[in-house]
């Protein structure tokens, strides 16, 4: 190995912001007002980068601080530096302000058909550079290799490779009827209430949640009819047709649906927001992520 030097030392890029404040105020006192630090942190940090480059820098005089011949060589290079960055920031931030192209987002279909439109609408006036594939398929995308962006899950523990995201909300499963079903035969009221009702069933990918809870509860003879499609459950259910099951946090939104009985207490399901961990600071998809977060977050709270 070669003799070590101070030349061969790695300093700190971010004192080349204290050296361009002492070179253009000519001391450490103005220069510490200009950053909003100590005086005596702007002194240590000269002489760090002095110590770090194995140069002086300045010649320290009772007036202040005057650039020696080899700092006003090195000024150049260090505003240069510095308007590099700041043009590295402008380009971020413009990134991240007209974020643009395609993000596929998976979901439920009675999701999609009852939360998110509205939500869509607001996000394609605000964004309108992003363009969304929306996936309502009843197969879960796995999002680590790619067949999605984002995804919207019911779940009470969602498991995956590489996920991140949060629980947006509180999305119990419990019985609903429409309001035409209520005035015409009342609202029932416990399990056996229930069993002299007729059910609606199927929903595609809710089916397998919903026939737990019938199972749980001695109903499945119950389901007089099968959808498979929750679109087609819906309108089932808004025909008063019969009772239903749904997750509450959309449900609970729906101006035609009644709640039958309160959720089980020990229901955890809750509503998250996910993505992949390679792609949560990806512009386009953190775009997406913190609107569907914002407004997820509100309706929970309303």
């Amino acid at each position: 190995m070669g003799d070590y030097s101070p030349q061969d030392a790695m300093f700190d890029w971010n004192d080349l912001k204290y050296f361009l404040a002492v070179a253009e105020s000519g001391s450490t006192l103005a220069a510490a007002q200009a950053l909003r630090v100590s005086q005596t942190t702007v002194a240590r940090r000269i002489a760090a980068l002095e110590t770090a480059t194995g140069v002086k820098l300045f010649e320290r005089r009772q007036a202040g601080y005057a650039l020696t011949p080899t700092g006003e060589a090195m000024l150049a290079s260090a505003l240069a530096v510095r308007d590099s960055a700041d043009r590295f920031g402008e380009a971020v931030g413009a990134q991240s302000r007209d974020a643009g192209g395609t993000v596929s987002l998976t979901t439920m279909e009675i999701i999609a058909i009852t939360l998110l439109p509205p939500i869509l609408r607001d996000l394609r006036a605000a964004h309108p550079g992003i363009h969304i594939d929306l996936d309502t398929s009843d197969e879960p995308r796995d999002l680590a290799s790619g067949a999605a962006d984002i995804a919207i899950r019911s779940s009470k523990q969602p498991t995956g490779a590489g996920l991140v995201g949060r629980r947006v909300a509180d999305n119990p499963w419990t019985v609903y009827c429409s309001r035409d079903y209520a005035g015409r035969h009342g609202i029932p009221h416990s399990r056996e209430e229930l069993a002299t009702h007729p059910f609606i069933g199927g929903g595609g990918h809710i089916w397998e949640p919903y026939r737990a809870w019938l199972k749980q509860y001695r109903l499945e003879d119950s389901v007089v009819m099968r959808y498979d499609t929750a679109s087609g459950l819906l309108a089932g259910v808004r025909s008063g047709m019969g009772l239903t099951i749904l997750p509450a946090f959309l449900a609970d939104r729906e101006p035609d649906l009644v709640r039958c009985i309160p959720a089980r207490e020990d229901d955890t399901t809750g509503l998250w927001l996910l993505t992949h961990e390679r792609l949560r600071h990806v512009p386009r998809i953190r775009v997406v992520l913190d609107f569907l977060a914002e407004a997820l977050t509100r309706l929970a709270r309303n």
